[in-house]
This record gives structure tokens, sequence and C-alpha cells, in this order.
């Protein structure tokens, strides 16, 4: 069950990472964006590093568990 977690939280990190970096690209060349008075852009940072903590805390968990023989 870690796996999975950890598997599609960074993969949806990932996903969030990219969508803010591009948001703020289009915003920077001044491309009105629909909702761009949300600030949208920074949610989906926030909410990508939240899933990364995620994975990195799966990942630490599953690497501290005990193995079965």
């Amino acid at each position: 069950m870690e796996r999975h977690i950890l598997q599609w939280s960074y993969w949806l990190g990932i996903a969030g990472l990219i969508i803010a970096v591009l948001w703020k690209a289009v915003n920077t060349f001044g491309i009105p964006l629909p909702w761009s008075q949300f600030n949208l852009g920074l949610t989906f940072y926030k909410g990508s590093l939240l899933l990364f903590v995620a994975a990195i805390a799966s990942a630490s968990y599953a690497g501290f568990k005990p193995q079965k023989p």
C-alpha cells in the first residue's frame, strides 16, 4: 500500500509542479488566463510540495518497516 501512495503522490506532485511553472510562465508573458485573479499557480505549487512531502513520508515509513523473511 505504501508503494502505491508513494508512486501516486510523487507523480501528482510532478504534475502540479509542471502546471504551476507553466502558469507562472504564461503570466510572465502577460497572457491572461481564466481565474488569474485567484493566484492558482501558487496553489498548485503548494499542493505539489504537500504531495512531495507525502511521498517522502511514505518512502521513509516503508524503509523503516520490518521486512518479513
